[in-house]
């Protein structure tokens, strides 16, 4: 059986701990996605990656390895679950995906002297282990952000990227937990 993992961005430290705002894997377009692969027979995870707040490269890892990643595996990862999604699929080499969507990737030495998820170098043949690599970023996101796209646009060959004009692909700036072009892309 086909299957996805969508994996949830860094959250503040506040709204992690805020009791009125869902978790991360419940927040914005995550379970509307989850939702409508499960709708067309594609088993979705959405793993909740504790203390997300302050990502740990180790605890981040062990949360993903918990699910099947095969070669018709459909990866999506939001934000910092994009930049954990480079990393992983960069050093496993010997691991072969479905398509992969980053929606407003982010790497985190654009962030922080700290580097999230370390100095890691980006394997620029990436998309040969996969069935296409499609990035999803925003012109009005934050410089970071638009940063971060362009050097994994500039560093990994074959990406393709689809532009909008909205922010950083929240439930706040899309005024809608729907997102149908992440789902056709998935799904094309």
């Amino acid at each position: 059986m086909k299957n996805a993992i969508i994996l949830h961005g860094q959250p503040g430290k506040e709204e992690y701990y805020d009791l009125d705002s869902p978790s991360m894997s419940n927040a914005h377009w995550i379970p509307w996605l989850q939702a409508q692969l499960l709708k067309k027979d594609i088993a979705a995870a959405t793993p909740e990656v504790p203390f997300a707040h302050e990502p740990d490269w180790d605890l981040w890892k062990q949360e993903v390895e918990r699910f099947d990643i095969k070669p018709d595996t459909i990866i999506v990862g939001h934000s910092r679950g994009g930049e954990f999604w480079m990393r992983y699929l960069s050093e496993n080499k010997d691991i072969k995906v479905g398509k992969v969507v980053l929606v407003a990737p982010s790497l985190g030495w654009y962030y922080s002297k700290d580097v999230y998820f370390g100095n890691f170098k980006m394997d620029p043949e990436l998309a040969a282990r996969t069935e296409g690599i499609t990035i999803f970023s925003s012109d009005d996101d934050n410089e970071r952000i638009q940063k971060s796209v362009d050097e994994i646009k500039d560093t990994v060959k074959g990406v393709k990227c689809r532009e909008f004009h909205l922010k950083h692909f929240t439930y706040g700036s899309m005024g809608t937990d729907k997102f149908p072009e992440l789902l056709e892309e998935c799904i094309s």
